[in-house]
């Protein structure tokens, strides 16, 4: 239920896997949501997603009350509209939550608009895993309302959430923040502005580390991945978690703190990374990465 006093009305810019997630984790927890994206097209698409997985939840939740069920399907649903007009969705947000595309030129023209049309006290928060928020924030005018909210996929399933500030957010923005990933239902760490944050800034260099030590012949892919499952207690070896995140998206962090921390010898970029992202072998989403998974 939601029992933030500052959070009521929260809209969610973006509706892909991310955005979705969120808006649904807030609908379904009391909160008033709007879902934002380029075309009624886009958001019918993500809204009926959200509906099956809302359907899946219920099923669990009240898989001997029927009507209990039902009921609370349609008053999720109820808690969630949709909207193609960014600035008209946030006039009455108490928080906004950014989940678009990892390009900060983008997101600086996406802030630049919303800070013009979101009343002052409305907080903005980010869901990049990768980009500076402080930089991110410096698009707007309400440097000590920002902060960064940092979901992870799958978002309904997944419990934490990491609470980003930056030297410029109040305490009282983070104290909400805080309590609002709480009223989520989620476990909510806090980190300051330092890249990947806390799971990331330890995940990519780790599984940066795994392709370096290949590439050197320390050790093959296959006995990296089972010393890492049996000797440190892992679930997945390095080389699965990588293929599961996408051997681009790790290119994508790794080049984006390689150019902006270019002494930071973890940050340093991988030329067999390289050569398979080039090659188009992506991971599990395009059936071959280090491994090679079933047909996409």
């Amino acid at each position: 239920m939601a029992s933030s006093s500052a959070i009521r009305k929260v809209t969610v810019i973006g509706s892909g896997l991310m955005g979705s997630g969120i808006a649904q984790v807030c609908a379904q927890s009391g909160f008033k949501v709007v879902m934002v994206d380029q075309t009624r097209e886009i958001l019918a698409k993500a809204k009926g997603g959200i509906e099956s997985s809302i359907s899946r939840v219920a099923k669990k939740k009240f898989k001997d009350n029927p009507a209990s069920s039902t009921q609370f399907i349609e008053k999720t649903m109820s808690n969630l509209s949709t909207n193609v007009d960014s600035a008209g969705a946030v006039k009455d947000a108490d928080l906004v939550i950014e989940a678009i595309v990892e390009n900060m030129d983008v997101k600086h023209k996406l802030f630049r608009e919303l800070d013009k049309a979101a009343p002052s006290r409305t907080i903005f928060a980010s869901n990049t895993s990768s980009l500076s928020i402080t930089e991110i924030a410096s698009s707007t005018k309400r440097l000590d309302r920002f902060g960064g909210l940092h979901f992870f996929n799958p978002v309904p399933m997944m419990q934490l959430v990491e609470v980003i500030h930056t030297p410029q957010t109040s305490e009282e923005t983070m104290k909400t923040l805080m309590q609002f990933s709480k009223d989520l239902g989620k476990v909510a760490v806090k980190c300051t502005d330092t890249p990947g944050f806390i799971v990331n800034r330890l995940l990519v260099p780790f599984m940066m580390e795994a392709v370096r030590m290949l590439e050197r012949g320390d050790a093959s892919l296959e006995d990296i991945n089972q010393a890492m499952k049996l000797g440190a207690g892992h679930p997945l070896g390095p080389f699965s978690v990588v293929d599961l995140a996408g051997l681009d998206i790790a290119k994508f962090v790794i080049d984006g703190w390689h150019q902006k921390f270019p002494d930071n010898p973890l940050f340093k970029p991988s030329p067999l990374l390289n050569k398979l992202v080039s090659e188009g072998k992506l991971g599990a989403k395009s059936g071959e990465g280090f491994f090679k998974h079933g047909k996409k």
